[in-house]
């Protein structure tokens, strides 16, 4: 039975909160972040303003679905819902959670729209084949997405702690990986067709977003973060943004970073022209 409780509109966004960390590998607590974002992104200590000129603060900019209530068949819940949310022409923006659930969303996306690129912002690679035994790890999803072909081209942007089987998993699955000393790297993101984009919050230096659960020095700023986001071109059909753990945060901040990157990224989806480069906003392909 369907959770979803959002009115048609063809093209908007849908924020969809999935509190899952079921499958986190160190510390739990990234099953917070969804309410601890929208707190944030609502405070009045600021305004919903983007820097590219959009009000979100109107009933024609988003909307907002919620949290997913989850049992055992988590993923089966989250695909299901993604899968809803596509068919009904919107785009789904996902708050997580841990990375795995990122699998889920795009076998659902990935069953609808071909040709796909999704790019995927993180410290870590998370092509493991298995972690600890786990092959739905949050350190697996892209492994798994490549394998069963979701997506058409897999973009990495500021990894910084490649693994030599990792290395091996990129070169298998022909993953472009953009590492952190190669950053900035504007440019490599200019694609065509549809983009789905996956951000991990800790490919943010730690000095920016305390609030994680693995934090890597030597990430990007929240400007570069901006910066990079803004390059990407193609389509936006969907979006998460994971792995921030409210209970590792530190007055707060993490919270008001990942709440200006959800922010920016609505008001990149909302500036789209229609049809850019081929595709329509919010139109299954």
């Amino acid at each position: 039975m369907s959770q979803l409780s959002v009115r048609d509109a063809p093209g908007m966004p849908v924020i969809v909160g999935i509190p899952f960390d079921g499958n986190s590998s160190y510390l739990r607590g990234a099953a917070g972040a969804p309410n601890a974002i929208r707190s944030a992104l609502h405070s009045t200590s600021g305004n919903y303003w983007t820097e590219s000129g959009v009000d979100l603060g109107t009933e024609s900019a988003f909307q907002d679905a919620g949290n997913l209530r989850l049992t055992e068949a988590a993923f089966t819940t989250i695909e299901d819902t993604v899968a809803e949310l596509v068919d009904r022409r919107m785009r789904p923006v996902c708050l997580g959670g841990d990375h795995s659930i990122t699998l889920p969303i795009a076998r659902a996306i990935g069953k609808r729209v071909p040709e796909l690129t999704l790019i995927h912002f993180d410290a870590h690679p998370d092509l493991y084949d298995e972690f600890e035994g786990n092959r739905l790890s949050h350190a697996c999803p892209f492994a798994r997405i490549m394998e069963e072909g979701r997506a058409k081209r897999l973009i990495q942007l500021g990894i910084r702690t490649l693994t030599g089987h990792q290395r091996e998993q990129a070169v298998r699955f022909g993953v472009e990986i953009i590492e952190m000393r190669q950053v900035p790297a504007l440019e490599r993101l200019k694609v065509s067709g549809p983009v789905y984009i996956s951000f991990d919050m800790d490919v943010l230096d730690p000095a920016f977003a305390p609030g994680l659960s693995h934090r890597e020095p030597g990430g990007m700023s929240v400007r570069e973060a901006l910066a990079h986001l803004n390059a990407i071109s193609g389509g936006i059909v969907g979006a998460d943004l994971v792995e921030f753990n409210p209970a590792q945060d530190v007055s707060n901040l993490t919270a008001a970073v990942a709440a200006k990157l959800l922010k920016e990224l609505l008001g990149k989806m909302l500036t789209e022209k229609p049809a850019q480069n081929g595709w329509t906003p919010g139109i299954r392909l």
